[in-house]
């Protein structure tokens, strides 16, 4: 598409857009003076739908009337209400997800399994500059096993002058690490640049020197077009309250290959991956369900779960390939902008990439702060970053406009 540098034309795109609509299933915030903030945060955390107010009291009419009795026959079996579309949204079988805990927790259970290293092959392999409660999960998952991160990660460094990780670099650090990786944990989408790796070309490459292949899909669940299955992604799991907008805690959902699903490795185990014919028969023996779902340890978090189903219906509705047009006309039309009227600004966001764009350029602290008092959200990440993520279903090309419109008076 061809954009065009004026007010008119973003209109006329908003006219144009078949997602216009879903804006209104969406609460904006507003400020003190009661108008509308530009709400350009959703990689942080989405925007809440109107539909979670009846999804969350529907459920707290249950307890109120039925008390326990509602855990028999609905809550117990409430996040299967998750399965069929948190499978579609990745791209995996039904039986290769499920929705349990926060991510970083995941992400633990994960490593428990996937992470198992031996005198030879020990390593794990991350991007340098991850998100850090990776960076912590990993390390930390090192020393359990009595080893030394300082020997035993491996962390991906971009070239000299470059702020990104080009796919061929990464490919050659496998083959040199080829013999001493255990694991390789990337994010789908790196959270400070914005960048999106090629998840299909890397795991194939991991798993060909035999390594397991996983992703943290914070920024790529309900940003990227993934198919997880296809890709032969070993694990990964992600977070619902950016993009899905889920809202703040909301659980996270992990994705196990069917592969992986006679597994016979170390778990962490708990009653509700317990095989759901004698769970509550309260036996000794623990026969894990033979899919994701085994890698449940407590029963579901229903009040949280309740505002992920309202979310979902709406991600149901619309499909991720119309979201995933809308996202690139949306922030295409960000950087068409942020290029033509504002050459001061880098954008380190290579063109691979989801709705974040991540801008660097001089006095960038006080220009964000400048965005804040003129009811711009978005978000500050050390050390020199302003993120700027526009969402397809309740942000418009008008707003982008008029993003750039403040972001030239904040200079």
């Amino acid at each position: 598409m061809k954009f065009e540098n004026t007010r008119l034309f973003a209109e006329q795109l908003d006219q144009n857009d078949p997602l216009i609509s879903y804006r209104e299933k969406f609460h904006y915030p507003i400020n003190e003076n009661g108008n509308e903030v530009l709400y350009l945060c959703g990689n942080s955390l989405g925007l809440q739908p109107k539909s979670v107010r009846f999804f969350v009291e529907k459920e707290l009419a249950v307890w109120e009337k039925e008390g326990v009795l509602g855990q028999h026959g609905r809550w117990e079996k409430y996040h299967e209400r998750l399965i069929d579309s948190s499978a579609r949204l990745v791209g995996a079988n039904p039986s290769e997800v499920v929705v349990m805990n926060a991510l970083t927790v995941n992400l633990h259970f994960l490593l428990i399994s996937f992470y198992q290293p031996t005198s030879t092959r020990n390593k794990i392999m991350i991007e340098k500059g991850a998100f850090p409660s990776d960076q912590y999960a990993v390390e930390s998952q090192i020393k359990l096993h009595g080893l030394d991160p300082k020997k035993c990660l491996i962390e991906l460094t971009p070239k000299e002058g470059e702020k990104t990780l080009q796919t061929e670099n990464i490919l050659q650090a496998i083959e040199d690490n080829s013999g001493e990786l255990a694991t390789i944990l990337l994010g789908g989408v790196n959270y400070y640049t914005g960048q999106a790796f090629d998840m299909k070309t890397l795991t194939e490459a991991g798993q060909k020197v035999g390594a397991f292949v996983g992703f943290d899909l914070a920024h790529a669940a309900g940003n990227l077009v993934l198919e997880l299955h296809d890709w032969n992604v070993d694990f990964a799991a992600w977070c619902t309250y950016k993009y899905l907008c889920a809202g703040p805690g909301a659980p996270s959902g992990i994705f196990i290959h069917e592969n992986h699903h006679d597994w016979n490795g170390q778990r962490l185990a708990g009653w509700w991956g317990q095989n759901k014919q004698t769970r509550f028969e309260m036996g000794p023996n623990f026969d894990p369900i033979q899919t994701a779902e085994g890698w449940q340890i407590s029963n579901s978090p229903v009040m949280g779960m309740a505002p992920l189903l309202a979310s979902m219906e709406i991600f149901e509705e619309v499909g991720m390939p119309a979201i995933r047009e809308k996202i690139d006309r949306l922030t295409g039309f960000l950087d068409f902008l942020i290029t033509e009227n504002l050459p001061q600004v880098s954008i380190i966001t290579p063109k691979d990439r989801g709705c974040q764009l991540s801008l660097v350029f001089p006095g960038g602290r006080s220009v964000f702060d400048s965005l804040s008092k003129n009811g711009v959200i978005c978000d500050w990440r050390e050390p020199d970053v302003i993120r700027i993520a526009p969402h397809p279903l309740f942000n418009t090309f008008s707003e982008i406009f008029q993003f750039i419109e403040i972001l030239k008076k904040s200079q």
